[in-house]
């Protein structure tokens, strides 16, 4: 499904990789977090699913996520970045052009490892949420409306946060947020009261050590579930109930030492799969849905080495999705073309 590779040389250690439009070109671009370089790198498309070499800006301290959204109402998408050892958040806004200015920072808790970017208090202004890896903990910074942000409201969550999602679980149209407590080995819930602020967490039983957390339908039936990959080489499949509880979880064998996980549906079939980035086996496995919400045994397909971080989109505009994969030990991007 996936037999065409093309590789990238990206920074020093590359942990995050996202795959948006940022120049208005209609056609999506790389950015990457490298974690060892203190950058992020753009990687414009040009237009048949290759890429030009990389622009790098200068970020915070070992840069370990990114998201890339528009936070200041000009249809540009941003840049924001969770830079772990500086204890805060980049963010670099987009000229117009997918050049961005330098980073404007925002204090957050100990080690920021996961950064996304919602409006989770209904004013239309996106708002950036971070799992604290170092200080057991989420920061929900509310935007200001210009695309600076308030001082972080923080809440407790299990012991080293490594991912958040943040996807409205219980139909009352208010985005809750999703945490993989990876040292805790379950996943937090915390609903969302309405104004912006949340619940405490309720938790639910995953894999060991989980890595990183999505939140997408894969049984249609308009609910959200979780999918998570567990560093002890599974994925863990936790159904909505349908008001914001879930199952426990199914489990699936993958490859080693996953990190990355994303869900999308890369078969035309209307069903969501799941591709995971398998670190220690230097490959991704993307695992079909069957259609109602199980999986079928992954196929694997070699990348570079530590594959750290994966998405999955249509980057040569052939209506098939392709998967984009950051690999941390070979200090480049990998984009495997569907056919």
């Amino acid at each position: 499904m996936f037999p065409y590779q093309s590789t990238y040389s990206v920074g020093v250690s590359p942990q995050s990789v996202a795959v948006v439009d940022v120049n208005s070109d209609n056609k999506p671009d790389i950015i990457v977090a490298n974690f060892g370089s203190n950058t992020v790198g753009v990687l414009l498309n040009v237009g048949n699913g290759t890429f030009l070499s990389q622009t790098n800006y200068s970020v915070g301290s070992a840069p370990e996520s990114v998201a890339v959204v528009d936070v200041n109402s000009d249809n540009k998408p941003d840049i924001i970045v969770a830079n772990t050892l500086s204890t805060n958040v980049g963010v670099l806004l987009n000229t117009g052009n997918g050049i961005f200015r330098n980073q404007t920072t925002y204090a957050v808790g100990t080690q920021p490892w996961s950064v996304t970017v919602s409006d989770v208090n209904n004013d239309n202004k996106p708002d950036i949420i971070v799992a604290n890896f170092g200080s057991n903990t989420v920061s929900v910074l509310l935007n200001a409306g210009n695309g600076t942000f308030l001082t972080q409201t923080t809440y407790t969550v299990g012991t080293s946060p490594m991912s958040v999602a943040v996807v409205d679980v219980n139909s009352d149209n208010k985005p809750d947020i999703i945490v993989a407590n990876s040292l805790s080995n379950n996943v937090g819930v915390l609903l969302n009261t309405g104004s912006g602020t949340f619940l405490g967490q309720v938790t639910y039983i995953t894999g060991t050590n989980p890595k990183s957390v999505v939140i997408v339908d894969v049984n249609n039936d308009t609910k959200p579930d979780i999918i998570v990959a567990n560093y002890a080489n599974t994925i863990s499949v936790l159904l909505n109930r349908g008001n914001g509880t879930f199952l426990n979880a199914t489990t699936y064998l993958i490859g080693l030492s996953p990190l990355s996980v994303a869900v999308v549906d890369v078969n035309s079939d209307n069903y969501p799969d799941i591709t995971v980035a398998n670190s220690l086996s230097n490959a991704v496995g993307v695992l079909l849905n069957t259609g109602n919400g199980t999986f079928l045994n992954q196929t694997s397909y070699s990348v570079g080495l530590l594959p750290w971080s994966v998405a999955v989109i249509d980057v040569n505009n052939d209506n098939k999705t392709d998967i984009i994969v950051a690999n941390s030990g070979s200090n480049s991007v990998s984009v495997l073309s569907h056919c």
